[in-house]
């Protein structure tokens, strides 16, 4: 699974690694419904489920597009509540104000949390320099945003990038790019751009195989609903999981593909046991096995024996505990000759083979 042996990344209380367990990121999105009190909540929220670092996107309306009513700003294609809508609109409601990044930040750090966020044009990279962010996402609709990856490579900062919707060819120049300017903290998003996303769209084996091609870690931005992809994604290599998180009881427009606070709980502790599940290949009982061997089958007498009677399927048959001669020695023994007496109940000893 994971061939490619790659050098740890360490950040400011957490260290990416196949020795760690995933990364797991709470995205906050438009999630917030417009209040920083919803928005520091999700922080508490998050740190209670027990993520390892909060993400804030950071834009405005102005700086992600344009206001326009016209066909190609509109939401098309959806089915869902951003249809029809113009991106003006729903950019200008989902947006994180960005005056609330500090005290979010501020909150993340007070509860042992990494807080980061997604720039969406390069005056948000110069702002989130000034809050000394740690680390970069960068979004899946940004992907061939090169000038953008390349001021954002420049911090030499962990860069975090999805690739919903991406050719290979589209990856390997993201790829380029940082590595360009000379910055090898690098993970890579497998993401499904669909909201939310379909199980048979997921393709997680797309995980270990970006793993091998582009030599870095990899993760998994999901937008399906529940847990499984992420716990499979773990199983499959991921070291980084994303996964948007909104209060119970409030609606937003990201709420429809994003988990409450108890399933992302739930979430965490099944991409967490799952990880350690998956320990290492085994070549011998487990500690945890090793009472449980005493149970297995062996070879016991069942009917008294006398001095210097044979030994045949009446007298002797392998049946559990495992406290007497392997059954595997049991052709071998019958028809001996028992050289002592011995009672029903009895294991047959290792000298009856000799």
């Amino acid at each position: 699974m994971n061939g490619t042996k790659l050098k740890p990344i360490e950040l400011s209380n957490y260290t990416i690694s196949d020795e760690d367990a995933p990364f797991i990121v709470a995205e906050l999105s438009g999630n917030h419904n417009n209040s920083i009190d919803v928005a520091l909540r999700l922080v508490e929220e998050a740190a209670k489920a027990g993520a390892d670092a909060f993400k804030l996107q950071t834009y405005t309306a102005d700086t992600m597009t344009i206001d326009s009513n016209e066909p190609d700003f509109l939401v098309t294609g959806t089915g869902d509540k951003w249809e029809k809508r113009t991106l003006y609109d729903l950019y200008s409601e989902a947006s994180t104000p960005w005056e609330w990044h500090k005290p979010i930040y501020d909150k993340c750090k007070e509860h042992g949390m990494i807080p980061f966020s997604t720039p969406f044009d390069e005056t948000a990279v110069d702002f989130l320099e000034s809050l000394d962010n740690e680390i970069y996402k960068i979004a899946s609709f940004e992907l061939t945003d090169i000038p953008l990856i390349k001021k954002v490579a420049s911090t030499q900062k962990l860069i975090i990038m999805s690739t919903g919707m991406a050719t290979e060819k589209e990856i390997e120049a993201a790829m380029s790019t940082v590595r360009e300017q000379g910055n090898d903290k690098v993970v890579l998003l497998k993401c499904t751009s669909a909201y939310p996303a379909k199980y048979e769209d997921a393709n997680l084996k797309t995980i270990p195989y970006m793993r091998e091609k582009h030599h870095c870690f990899t993760g998994l931005s999901d937008h399906t609903l529940g847990a499984a992809s992420p716990v499979a994604a773990t199983a499959l290599g991921a070291r980084v999981i994303e996964k948007h998180l909104c209060l119970d009881g409030h609606e937003g427009v990201d709420s429809h593909f994003s988990m409450k606070p108890s399933e992302f709980k739930q979430m965490v502790d099944l991409v967490k046991n799952g990880f350690e599940a998956l320990g290492t290949v085994q070549k011998a009982p487990s500690d945890g096995e090793k009472a449980s061997r005493n149970y297995r089958r062996s070879i016991y007498v069942v009917k008294d024996i006398k001095e210097g009677e044979l030994l045949t399927r009446e007298n002797i048959r392998i049946i559990r505990p495992g406290f007497g001669l392997s059954p595997e020695h049991y052709e071998t023994v019958l028809g001996k000759e028992s050289r002592i007496s011995l009672k029903r109940g009895t294991a047959l000893p290792a000298s009856f083979i000799e």
